[in-house]
């Protein structure tokens, strides 16, 4: 059996003396996307962030392409083709979309900017019409798609995508999730997905894990977890928009 592309072991993490993650076992295959549901606090962001070495990992392993990253620091870890779109966007609000995007760039090979900005503009075209206005008075919607073409800018084996609909008109959030199934299917780009809008996460995931307090408690196929009737009840009844 091939090795995952992302392997989490028994990881347990601490803010101050809270555990918020309580040995969580998760697995990302090469050229999957992965999608990760929860209550609020449940420790989704937690675990993407443990990845990132934001909170660290007190306990268990993290392995990316077979390599130990538990103990890696965080500008390291950016430089293993790993990026992330954290939730809250984050984006630098008085750079333009153009100077986000060179951001986002710093890791990878000069030679690629222009074919690597053609791409994110055809993804979004809406950012190529805004590049010259500051990322900070674009829309939340049009923000996260900045988010997500930043960290396309550096290439990355894996996409880590925390909430990218959080906040969201639903069309711009449909356009998002429509953009991760074509850079998967048309890139084999590897997905791991955070999100609390778990009818549309689901849909678009291989596979799927549920987490409840800081414990994965299911996962399966995201049309197992779709047709689960735990899921349906604690995360779908009335949350098809």
């Amino acid at each position: 059996m091939t090795e995952p592309l992302l392997a989490i072991r028994g990881v347990k993490a601490f803010y101050g003396n809270i555990m918020a993650l309580k040995g969580v076992d998760l697995d990302v295959n090469d050229g999957e996307i992965v999608t990760l549901i929860g209550a609020n606090g449940a420790g989704k962001s937690t675990l993407m962030m443990t990845v990132f070495g934001n909170p660290r990992a007190r306990e268990g392993s993290i392995t990316f392409q077979g390599g130990d990253i538990t103990n890696v620091p965080t500008h390291e870890i950016a430089h293993l083709r790993i990026a992330q779109a954290p939730e809250g966007r984050r984006i630098f609000p008085r750079m333009t979309v153009l100077e986000n995007l060179q951001m986002g760039a710093t890791v990878s090979e000069p030679g690629h900017f222009e074919a690597d900005m053609k791409r994110v503009c055809t993804l979004f075209p809406v950012l190529g019409e805004r590049l010259h206005q500051r990322g900070g008075t674009l829309s939340g919607g049009e923000q996260q798609m900045l988010a997500i073409s930043r960290a396309l800018m550096s290439r990355p084996r894996l996409l880590l995508l925390d909430e990218p609909s959080l906040g969201i008109a639903p069309m711009l959030a449909k356009q998002i999730f429509r953009a991760i199934r074509e850079l998967n299917e048309r890139d084999k780009l590897t997905v791991f997905l955070v999100e609390q809008n778990a009818f549309h996460a689901l849909k678009l995931a291989h596979r799927g894990y549920v987490i409840v307090n800081g414990l994965i408690t299911l996962s399966g196929s995201g049309r197992e977890l779709l047709e689960s009737p735990e899921v349906r009840a604690a995360y779908l009844e009335g949350g098809r928009h």
